[in-house]
């Protein structure tokens, strides 16, 4: 087999629920959007809905057809993005839930599905989604009188909990909806790594479920097998890759191995990551291609056929600090290439 292997277990995302789930005592969600954060949404919602989730949450109304059928009717799937132009069969026949961002998205929603379940979603300082407070003050009478089935926000700077921006997004968050009758939601993953008043009615977290940072005590969710293509010996001076950026300072056998940034693995990853045999860490060498990096492999007794570059010595905010970019962005770019398996 000449393209990587991905594999996800499920199992140790369902501790990672757990986990979080014993964080606090509200309830606990799951954000499931961009295909489980690449990790693929059906198995990933199966498994959690088993765990005891009701209440999933996507970015577009399009991933949530694939979240219902896996979960089946009765868990609240809720739409990010609101109820947008083009969105009323998806809401209504996959009983899919808006958050709804504006007064303008409020109007469509109740001209199209008047009677169909919606959330609203309040900006509390990060300006990205949802009413802004004026908007909100004028209506919120009547949006309330409608039975929203949950109200929202998010927090910009959960992952540094001393940020002053927590406790800012807190009060205006109260302040917008104190009163009110229907659940709230302020934290996800960071969030509900804060105190108590962070958690409201329910949490949503999203990366610590997948293995990522700032839950520090995630199990590792993912591992990365990349076969080997070739294995050459490099003499003393000559380089390896494009732009001669890396040359042998000893006798070597490099090992050029079938992944590149085409598979997510960024080209600007650079030193300080390696790739494993078994548990034999060998540097990553020479700038990463397209579809392929190359690896020093001279101090394994012998050659290898395949190398892991995801493991639980290496996480997916190690290689992302080594490309300056975050967890996120390393999960969500994990290409079409890769086979997948799935561990239960």
């Amino acid at each position: 087999m000449s393209t990587a292997r991905l594999t996800i277990n499920l199992h140790a995302l369902a501790s990672n629920w757990q986990a979080l789930n014993a964080k606090t005592d509200v309830e606990t969600g799951a954000v499931v959007k961009s295909d489980a954060y690449g990790l693929g949404v059906g198995p990933v919602s199966s498994t959690l809905v088993e765990e005891g989730v009701r209440k999933f949450f996507v970015a577009a109304a399009e991933e949530g057809v694939a979240v219902r059928q896996a979960v089946g009717p009765g868990p609240m799937i809720g739409v990010f993005s609101g109820h947008m132009e083009g969105d009323t069969d998806l809401l209504r026949d996959h009983d899919l839930t808006p958050m709804i961002n504006s007064p303008e998205q409020f109007v469509r929603h109740q001209q199209a599905l008047p009677d169909h379940a919606f959330g609203i979603q309040l900006d509390s300082g990060m300006n990205r989604l949802g009413w802004e407070p004026a908007d909100w003050a004028e209506l919120r009478q009547k949006v309330e009188a409608l039975k929203p089935v949950v109200v929202m926000s998010h927090l910009a700077c959960s992952e540094e909990p001393d940020h002053p921006m927590n406790r800012q997004q807190l009060k205006t968050f109260r302040e917008l909806t104190d009163g009110i009758d229907a659940p709230r939601s302020l934290a996800a993953t960071g969030g509900m790594l804060l105190p108590p008043e962070f958690h409201f009615d329910f949490c949503r977290p999203g990366i610590g479920l997948y293995g990522g940072l700032p839950f520090a005590d995630a199990k590792p969710v993912v591992t990365v097998d990349l076969p080997v293509i070739q294995v050459r010996p490099v003499e003393v001076g000559e380089s390896v890759g494009y732009g001669n950026c890396w040359i042998a300072r000893r006798p070597s056998r490099i090992a050029t191995v079938a992944a590149g940034y085409a598979d997510g693995l960024h080209r600007a990853i650079g030193g300080g990551i390696d790739v494993f045999a078994g548990g034999k860490p060998c540097p990553l060498v020479g700038r990463i291609s397209m579809d392929l990096i190359t690896v020093d492999v001279t101090d394994l007794p012998e050659d290898p056929e395949r190398l892991r570059i995801l493991n639980g010595h290496q996480t997916v905010d190690d290689l992302a600090e080594a490309a300056g970019t975050i967890g996120y962005e390393i999960l969500t770019s994990l290409g079409a290439r890769y086979s997948r398996g799935y561990v239960e």
